[in-house]
């Protein structure tokens, strides 16, 4: 009997990074008096089969507990790799505490990891050079597995600029996949697992009002790191009259991006395209990423006609 264990970063790569800063760091919740939702979905390297296809959802408020100011968010990933299926699910519980004339927030994550591989999809040819028809450390059947993920990152947010550290997957979480065909592990000789890498952000950003003009510069940085792999990518947005916003990103080594958004009445819409300054780049024409959502600040006044009871902040 064998274990067949392998090592990766779980976490889906998002070019608008700073729209679902949640996903990163479990201490950017509730940096807003505002319900604030966010939906996301990349198709990476397009033209090459089975490349990543990403998913990402976040949802946070502040409230006020004991006259102390929490606040709470959802988040949720799901990424398809080849015949690799990986989808996360966690909650997000933060503390905020004034600080100069900004907040400090620290925030943990709960959650589970849930990972799978179609094992009946595999295709391994026989009578080539290169491959062994029959290789028993490579399932034949569909297998599955979870574990319990844990989070932590603090965030300093000031009306001009925010920053934050954060690790996710603290635990390193490993989950033992198995199939639901009986004595399927005992018929290869192998149990098999995957343990999602602990890793590392360093985020940071900014609002540089242009003086008299309803223009502002809003750039923004990304750090992660797992110890053995480091990558970095730095945004440069403009955003005209807080409606319409362009801008350009670089990750290092990787991509070069454009960035498309505009955000009216609540509602936000973004869109950026990555063309990739790798090798990469001759197999395929680029990645498209699409991010949506909504931000809604409930009205508790006397003023309301419907009137409800809150712990909100407003």
């Amino acid at each position: 009997m064998g274990v067949l264990t392998l090592h990766a970063q779980s976490d889906a790569q998002f070019s608008q990074y700073y729209e679902v800063p949640a996903y990163y760091n479990a201490g950017a919740i509730g940096n807003s008096d505002l319900l604030r939702i966010r939906g996301g979905m990349r198709l990476q390297w397009m033209g090459i089969h089975g490349a990543p296809r990403s998913f990402v959802g976040t949802a946070d408020m502040p409230l006020r507990l004991m006259e102390k100011r929490f606040a709470v968010g959802l988040v949720l990933q799901e990424e398809g790799i080849g015949l690799y299926n990986n989808l996360a699910l966690g909650a997000r519980l933060a503390y905020h505490q004034p600080l100069f004339k900004g907040r400090l927030s620290a925030g943990v994550g709960l959650g589970f990891i849930d990972q799978s591989f179609k094992g009946s999809d595999v295709f391994l040819p026989d009578q080539d050079d290169f491959h062994q028809g029959t290789d028993e450390a490579i399932p034949t059947n569909d297998i599955r597995g979870t574990a319990f993920d844990l989070s932590a990152g603090i965030m300093y947010t000031h009306p001009r600029f925010w920053v934050g550290v954060s690790v996710n997957h603290i635990n390193n979480p490993t989950m033992r996949l198995s199939s639901e065909v009986e004595n399927s592990t005992a018929e290869t000789g192998f149990n098999y697992e995957f343990t999602a890498g602990r890793v590392g952000y360093f985020m940071a950003g900014s609002n540089i009002p242009i003086k008299n003009t309803l223009l502002e510069v809003i750039p923004s940085l990304l750090v992660k790191s797992d110890l053995t792999f480091t990558s970095a990518e730095a945004t440069a947005r403009l955003r005209y009259n807080k409606f319409l916003t362009a801008g350009v990103g670089y990750r290092y080594k990787d991509a070069v991006s454009i960035i498309l958004g505009a955000e009216i009445k609540g509602f936000y819409i973004g869109y950026s395209y990555d063309y990739s300054t790798s090798a990469i780049a001759r197999a395929s024409s680029g990645s498209h990423e699409l991010m949506a959502g909504y931000s809604l600040k409930l009205d508790f006044s006397d003023k309301n006609k419907n009137r409800h009871k809150s712990i909100r902040i407003m």
